[in-house]
């Protein structure tokens, strides 16, 4: 960003000052706004998009530390610098304390004002960076990253509107590859506490020996090796939110612990006496069976049901298959960001072969496959001889049926979600033996929404008579 990129505000209840400087940094290649009273800047602030705040310390109303203050609360992205007449140590690292950027005393020499700008530009481009990463990060983590408009997925988005404000525990449930970190995420970008950290554990990850340092800290000498204390990620999270992933695999000893964090929000980090208080929003997944574990013992009964208040139960990619060629559009967009490529869709057989694969690594093993495709992709078009070796064989093995539909079919969003539902649908029917009501019961719709399907996919057959 160039010096005319950059908009200054000059706050000096001495029009004189006020005027120099103004002038000055004009000539300097500065865009100047102007203000005499804390007032008076406040309106500029508001009207105006400034970059850097050059504010005297003694002015009418309010001082130039009540500005600093509130441009630090409101502003956080300006960069302020203070000046004064009556400068001493202690008002210098006052200012410093309470975030100024430098302090300056009068008269101001051009050279020094010229240099402390310049600097002041730096930094104030890397707040405005730092403040632009965090806003995309948010994007990319909250849930209008998350792909589904199946009746599943949307029952999770109100569920997840619902808990975010919440202060309660969420326990989500799925198999490996489901999402359940980005839905973690989710909770916690939809919550207050979403400035504040996101601290995410695989317990199933670490040795046993570590998962009690690593969660809730150490004292130094509490075993061989800990030569300094360490803080531990529960009070890194405090204030946020931590999320521990494969739950199931922690041992009795860290549920007992886990149990009480939950209870009192109270620790003892290892060969430490000292108790630690933390605020934090835990959340937890698993991809097994939580209930079944406490029926074998080998996961508390208590922990179970202090952490089973809010769950998600995320569902199998092969269960929501309406959502593959959404997911597949953003995978496709994504990766073709990620490594410069230029593609604009997929193959006929390649939509045929997603539309009917079952996906058993579910959205994990899908991004990876669209990955795969973008990276070896020489067309326009992800072609089905670059797409991972599974899921040509699929297509090779179960050769489409509805040609002449595909090729005379539009290609819209709503008709290309038809072609799985009628394929699925039908499949249904077959394994029912044409049983309407069966079948309806295992795609869980009422029968009346299965008749109108069948009818309009032109399913009745010879087998129309069977109920």
């Amino acid at each position: 960003m160039s010096k005319s990129d950059k908009k200054l505000l000059i706050v000096d209840d001495d029009h004189i000052i006020r005027d120099s400087l103004s002038e000055f940094l004009s000539i300097e290649g500065y865009e100047c706004g102007k203000a005499d009273s804390f007032g008076n800047a406040i309106k500029e602030l508001e009207l105006g998009e400034y970059h850097i705040v050059i504010t005297d310390v003694n002015m009418p109303e309010s001082n130039g530390f009540e500005l600093l203050k509130l441009i630090r609360k409101r502003y956080p992205h300006i960069v302020t610098i203070i000046i004064t007449g009556y400068g001493t140590i202690e008002s210098a690292v006052e200012a410093i304390k309470m975030g100024a950027y430098d302090y300056l005393t009068k008269p101001i020499v051009d050279d020094e004002i010229r240099m402390v700008i310049a600097r002041a530009c730096e930094q104030q481009s890397l707040l405005e960076e730092n403040r632009s990463l965090k806003k995309q990060l948010k994007q990319k983590q909250g849930i209008d990253n998350i792909v589904g408009q199946d009746p599943k997925m949307l029952r999770i988005y109100d569920l997840i509107e619902s808990v975010s404000e919440s202060k309660a525990t969420v326990l989500i449930t799925g198999k490996s590859g489901t999402g359940k970190s980005m839905f973690a995420r989710a909770i916690h970008q939809r919550s207050d506490r979403c400035d504040k950290p996101f601290v995410e554990v695989s317990c199933g990850a670490l040795p046993e020996t570590l998962l009690d340092s690593e969660l809730f800290g150490h004292a130094k000498g509490a075993f061989t090796g800990a030569v300094n204390d360490k803080e531990g990620k529960f009070l890194a999270a405090n204030g946020g939110t931590i999320f521990l992933d494969e739950i199931n695999s922690a041992t009795p000893a860290f549920q007992l612990k886990l149990l009480r964090v939950l209870q009192e929000r109270q620790f003892e980090p290892v060969g430490s006496n000292v108790t630690k208080s933390i605020d934090v929003r835990v959340v937890l997944a698993t991809n097994q069976d939580l209930q079944n574990e406490v029926t074998e013992g080998r996961f508390r009964e208590d922990l179970f049901y202090r952490i089973n208040v809010v769950t998600l139960e995320i569902p199998l990619l092969k269960e929501r298959m309406s959502d593959v060629l959404l997911l597949a559009d953003r995978f496709l967009r994504m990766q073709c960001n990620n490594h410069g490529k230029k593609m604009s869709g997929f193959a006929e057989d390649v939509i045929l072969a997603m539309e009917s694969y079952l996906w058993p690594g579910n959205v994990r093993e899908l991004e990876n496959a669209i990955e795969r495709g973008v990276v070896l992709g020489k067309t326009h078009l992800i072609e089905l001889h670059n797409m991972p070796n599974a899921l040509v064989d699929h297509a090779q093995a179960n050769p489409a049926r509805d040609t002449e539909m595909v090729v005379e079919c539009p290609r819209s969003l709503k008709n290309l979600l038809e072609v799985p539902e009628k394929r699925f649908i039908e499949e249904a029917l077959r394994k029912n033996n044409w049983n309407r009501q069966l079948t309806a019961e295992q795609l869980e719709i009422n029968r009346t929404t299965l008749y109108k399907k069948i009818k309009r996919y032109n399913l009745e057959s010879e087998h129309s008579d069977v109920n």
